[in-house]
Formats: C-alpha cells, sequence, structure tokens
C-alpha cells in the first residue's frame, strides 16, 4: 500500500455520507498533504447501477460542481456491480458506505469480503456487516493481513472506537450507554413537555431526526447493534446482536415519566454491556446523572479499572460527522501502513 506519495481509494455508495466524505476530502486535501505527506486518488465510485472509473483520479471539482451529471460522465459505466470489480482496481482503500440490510449486512457485507479478499484495506460506514458477523471479517482480514476501520459505525464522529488506542494501559470492565439519538429526543420530548410517544415521534420525524421508518430506532434495534460493536472492540467480547436483550421505548407512558420525575429519576433507553451480557432498554437514571443528556446527543460511559468513569458525548449521526470519521479512519491507516 501507499506507493510513494500516493493513496489510491474507491467509494462504494454516494449517498449522504459517501458526498460528504467526498466534499470533506476536497476541503482537507491540501491540509492531508501538508501535514501527512501523502495524496489521495479517487479511482472509482460505485452507484447501485454503475460506476465511474477513472484511472488517473477523478477529479473532485467537476464532480462536486455538479453531482446530478455523475451519470453523464464520460468514466460513467452503467449495470455494473462494485463486487464484480473490486478485484479490478489498482486501489489500496475501499470505502464502504451503502444503505445496508439490517439482517443480512448486505450488500456491505459482500464489498468488504471482497476487497479484503484482494488485500485492499476497507473503511466502512455500515454498522451491520461488524454486528452480524464481527469475528468473520476480522478473522479474514487477519489472514489477508489487511486493517478495516469502522469508526462510523457507532456514534459517528465521537472516538467511542478510536478511545481503544488511548486506553490500553487501562481495563474497560463496562460500557453504559446512549446511542440512539432519535430514542434520546423522543424521551426528552415526553419528559419536558408531558406529550405522548407518538406525537414525540411526528415532531422527530417531521424535525429530520427520525426516519419515515422508525422501526429500527425504536425497537432498539439500532442501539443493540451499535453496542455490539463497542462490546466487541472495547471489551475483547466476539458477540453478535442475537446475543443482545432488546426492549424499546414504544411503551413508555407520559405517565411512567411522570412517576418516574417524582422520585426524582427519568427514563432513559440505555445500551449496557457488563458480565458477559449485552441489554438494550429503557431504564430510571437520576435526574442528576450525567447519563441525562438532552435531544439527539449520544453518551459513552466507559469504566475503568484505574480511572474510574470515562465519558464521551457527541453528535451521534449526520453526512459530515460519519464523513469526518471516515477521514479519521483513512489517515490512520495510512499513517499505520507507514510505521507510525
Amino acid at each position: 500500500m501507499c506507493k510513494g506519495m500516493e493513496v489510491k481509494i474507491c467509494l462504494i455508495g454516494m449517498g449522504n455520507v459517501g458526498t460528504c466524505f467526498l466534499q470533506l476530502l476536497k476541503e482537507k486535501q491540501d491540509n492531508i498533504r501538508v501535514n501527512f505527506n501523502f495524496n489521495c486518488k479517487l479511482v472509482a465510485i460505485f452507484e447501485y447501477d454503475g460506476a465511474l472509473i477513472d484511472n488517473d483520479g477523478i477529479d473532485l471539482d467537476n464532480l462536486l460542481d455538479d453531482i446530478t451529471n455523475l451519470r453523464k460522465n464520460q468514466y460513467w459505466i452503467s449495470n455494473v456491480k462494485a463486487q464484480d470489480l473490486i478485484s479490478t482496481l489498482d486501489i489500496d482503500i475501499c470505502i464502504e458506505t451503502t444503505p445496508t440490510n439490517p439482517n443480512t449486512g448486505e450488500p456491505a457485507l459482500t464489498h468488504i469480503k471482497e476487497a479484503l479478499n484482494n488485500k485492499i484495506d476497507v473503511i466502512s460506514s455500515n454498522k451491520a456487516p461488524f454486528y452480524l458477523h464481527y469475528k468473520k471479517i476480522q478473522d479474514l482480514a487477519e489472514k489477508m493481513n489487511c486493517l478495516v476501520k469502522f469508526e462510523a459505525t457507532v456514534a459517528s464522529c465521537v472516538p467511542a472506537i478510536s478511545i481503544k488506542k488511548s486506553l490500553i494501559g487501562n481495563t474497560i470492565s463496562r460500557i453504559r450507554a446512549i446511542l440512539n439519538g432519535t430514542n434520546n429526543y423522543i424521551l426528552s420530548r415526553m419528559t419536558t413537555e408531558g406529550i405522548s410517544f407518538s406525537v414525540a415521534l411526528k415532531e422527530a420525524q417531521e424535525l429530520g431526526y427520525a426516519e419515515t421508518d422508525p422501526t429500527l430506532d425504536i425497537s432498539g434495534y439500532d442501539a443493540a447493534g451499535k453496542l455490539v460493536i463497542l462490546s466487541n472492540e472495547l471489551l475483547g467480547w466476539s458477540k453478535s446482536i442475537e446475543d443482545v436483550k432488546i426492549k424499546g421505548i414504544t411503551k413508555i407512558t407520559p405517565h411512567a415519566l411522570e412517576l418516574a420525575k417524582i422520585d426524582d429519576y427519568v427514563i432513559k433507553h440505555l445500551a449496557i454491556a457488563e458480565e458477559n451480557n449485552l441489554i438494550v432498554e429503557p431504564r430510571l437514571v437520576k435526574r442528576d446523572s450525567l447519563l441525562n443528556i438532552q435531544g439527539t446527543l449520544n453518551l459513552i460511559e466507559l469504566q475503568t479499572k484505574y480511572a474510574g468513569s470515562i465519558i464521551l458525548i457527541g453528535k451521534g449521526a449526520g453526512g459530515f460527522e460519519a464523513a469526518s470519521a471516515i477521514l479519521n479512519d483513512l489517515i490512520s491507516i495510512v499513517k499505520k501502513r507507514r510505521g507510525f
């Protein structure tokens, strides 16, 4: 990898996260060249219906000036799939940002495996492959001597995964977290305004915090997937989402929240990893607890042996937030390959 000063990359999926990554890459390319001594050459962009491939490097300025003309570009090839062409590309890093089936991890899982099988390092913003097949992906990466980074899968730009390297002299014994901004917003609004779940959900959808189909969020499945990834990375476990006891927030009523308030508690949707167990469910939290964060924020509390509780708080979603995590992973891979 890293032939000379040039790092060749491909991007699979040019949705919100993928597009934000390209915009961030364009904005930061001079900074990357000066501070990290390498240039990124974007060789290919794959979409669901074809690919833009230019071995001399795709011009980011022209591409981002009018993204709607992607398929009118002279290098556009219709009706090709990433999994069929990854092996033919001369690239160092494959960046996967496609939408993913939460039950199968596809097509991201196939893209990741295809890249690794061709000794290409991988960066992914997709959760499903890692909460379904974490160990298989890591074993394949090790076998092929490849690096796999996925910071954007949990809490977006909050360094929930990469903090591991800053705690290698410590021991993490427990994780407690709020990992879904939609649920936290809904519960915050129900608590402060006394409104019903359905009203709070509708409000979250109108504000763009909740999906049109919010099932994965409000059922607890999204938070459970993120908890699996965190526990495997930070605690050294080897779990899948099938190992998580999951309960959502749909049964929480204003009355329950009011009863909690009388005793100076609030109800939060917590994701907990401790004593080899994974649990995602609503729990009572003291009103003055640091876990009582508001709005769409995410929070990760790591209980450590030598430093007590360490807490990370920040935006857990967003195009540029995820894009910055991907760029962090990219720089991290290049530095690792160079022995830094």
